[in-house]
């Protein structure tokens, strides 16, 4: 009787935020609960693509070697987003074109098994979409014994009354702010109104998590960190960025200053002017800048790092 309590109640609460879905600052309103399905592209069913050890995060999330920590992230990559940046690199899941269908149930064993398998944190990634599924999970894997950190790695493009209910789940915010230019924001991700929806939640992920945390030997346990990749050609766009960031909130927040984009072929015809890959030149002007304005507290990617080594396989594995 106490079970069929627990799953009408779960069931009612996943409905109020499916039934017409407002999840994201999209608000599209479909009935993701009857299957229809928005700008993300999923229904009410969970998809995950891929579910194992993950080594290319920053160090205090992957792990290092110097530190003796370098266990890996757990990650588990959702299929659907939001944004659909013509640049992603996850572009496969992020169309939903891959996937395998879960229960709440299974998403939470697989939380425990990743910390079976030594993962330094449960890395949730792309998860905007799956927010109240996530909740349910999180809390059922924390009573089977899960005791390692969720890290929320997302794209920025979120709802503040959302990530509320994450506060007291996500011990890690990771991320991202693409944009302080609405143009870019618009023509590379169809979200004129990023720059407004990343401030806002940045906003509301540095009061749920305003101080980082790190352990003895160098993981992350609380805390932020920002990530902006920066785009062939825009790199005033990466320093207002930063400036933002910056001014706002200063080193209580890690930046991670990327250059790994990589040009794909798919984007040649219709966007050249972001068809390759990143200058040391640009990236070195942009690091400079973060220096003169007195970051002390940043990721900075060294060497030939535009490479399709960072894209994993999703091929299902762990699902």
């Amino acid at each position: 009787m106490h079970d069929q309590k627990k799953i009408s109640e779960e069931s009612a609460f996943l409905s109020q935020y499916m039934k017409s879905c407002r999840i994201c600052p999209r608000r599209c309103g479909v009935d993701r609960e009857n299957g229809k399905t928005g700008v993300c592209g999923v229904p009410a069913d969970l998809y995950v693509t891929r579910a194992a050890l993950h080594f290319w995060e920053e160090p205090c999330i992957s792990g290092s070697r110097e530190n003796g920590t370098a266990n890996g992230s757990g990650t588990v990559f959702f299929s659907g987003c939001s944004l659909k940046c013509v640049y992603c690199q996850n572009y496969e899941i992020a169309h939903a074109r891959t996937g395998k269908k879960i229960t709440v149930e299974r998403l939470a064993e697989i939380f425990l098994e990743l910390q079976d398998k030594k993962a330094n944190n449960i890395n949730l990634v792309t998860p905007t979409q799956y927010v109240p599924q996530i909740v349910l999970a999180a809390d059922r894997a924390r009573k089977m014994g899960l005791k390692i950190p969720f890290v929320c790695n997302c794209g920025g493009y979120e709802d503040p009354e959302i990530l509320r209910l994450l506060d007291g789940i996500i011990d890690i915010y990771l991320t991202d702010f693409k944009y302080m230019e609405a143009d870019l924001a618009m023509k590379y991700s169809g979200a004129e109104d990023y720059p407004e929806w990343a401030a806002r939640s940045l906003a509301e992920m540095y009061r749920q998590c305003p101080e980082c945390v790190f352990s003895e030997d160098g993981l992350m346990k609380k805390g932020i960190i920002v990530r902006n990749l920066l785009l062939p050609g825009h790199v005033r766009n990466s320093k207002k960025v930063v400036e933002y960031v910056w001014t706002n909130y200063g080193d209580r927040v890690w930046l991670s200053l990327m250059n790994q984009y990589t040009p794909f072929e798919r984007i040649r015809d219709r966007y050249p002017e972001i068809s390759r890959k990143v200058t040391r030149r640009e990236y070195d002007a942009l690091i400079d800048y973060a220096l003169e304005l007195g970051v002390e507290n940043a990721f900075i990617q060294e060497g030939g790092t535009a490479e399709e080594s960072f894209i994993p396989s999703f091929d299902g594995e762990g699902v």
